[in-house]
């Protein structure tokens, strides 16, 4: 599967391109949000969406936003408002996938796209729940998600699940004041529990396969 791991290494390489662009232009407002979020409204709440909805295709700190979300509307609102803006993203990386699937069909051949796709199919889903937490991968994954057989449905529910407890304790994070340090310790629990909901879900589609066997 040499073309399909070299054409999976050049989607990481755009978005890793992508990211260092957006670092060097040096915008203020994705190198430090929070001057913008400072006092809830709805211009908070929507700046903050569209900023973890862009995160995407350029450097935004999702942390720290998702921190100030849950500092300036609480744990329930600030949760929303962080998921709802990564679910955009999610919906945004599998639609540029769907649209790259004839270029992948173009570049892999037949048998390792097959090979690919029922890996994917396999354990697309898990991977997309156990990889929210890791920048850039997260995206990647979902783009080689879109150009598998892989439906919207079954994408974007694991991409809720696996942000779900993300965006919950950022949001917890900023509410109880612990600050942006508190982010360190809420990725790492988050990479915890994203990967025991991964593995759970993987149990139950095996317990599943094997009661219809």
């Amino acid at each position: 599967m040499r073309r399909y791991f070299a054409a999976v290494a050049a989607v990481l390489a755009v978005f890793l391109v992508l990211f260092l662009l957006g670092e060097a232009a040096g915008i203020p407002l994705l190198e430090d949000p929070t001057p913008w979020l400072q006092q809830a409204g709805w211009v908070a709440a929507a700046l903050g969406v569209s900023l973890l909805a862009i995160d995407v295709v350029l450097p935004v700190p999702s942390n720290v936003i998702m921190v100030a979300h849950g500092a300036l509307f609480g744990i329930v609102v600030g949760t929303l408002l962080s998921l709802l803006g990564s679910m955009l993203a999610s919906a945004a990386a599998f639609w540029i996938g769907r649209r790259g699937g004839r270029l992948m069909a173009l570049v892999v051949p037949p048998d390792e796209r097959a090979r690919a796709d029922a890996i994917l199919s396999r354990w697309g889903v898990v991977a997309i729940v156990v990889s929210r937490p890791l920048p850039l991968l997260a995206e990647t994954i979902v783009v080689l998600a879109g150009a598998s057989p892989l439906g919207w449905r079954a994408a974007l529910l694991a991409a809720l699940v696996g942000y779900a407890p993300l965006c919950l304790l950022y949001a917890w994070a900023g509410a109880a004041s612990l600050g942006f340090e508190g982010g360190f310790l809420v990725l790492g629990l988050t990479i915890v529990v994203a990967a025991f909901v991964g593995l759970t879900i993987r149990q139950l589609e095996r317990s599943r396969l094997l009661r219809s066997a």
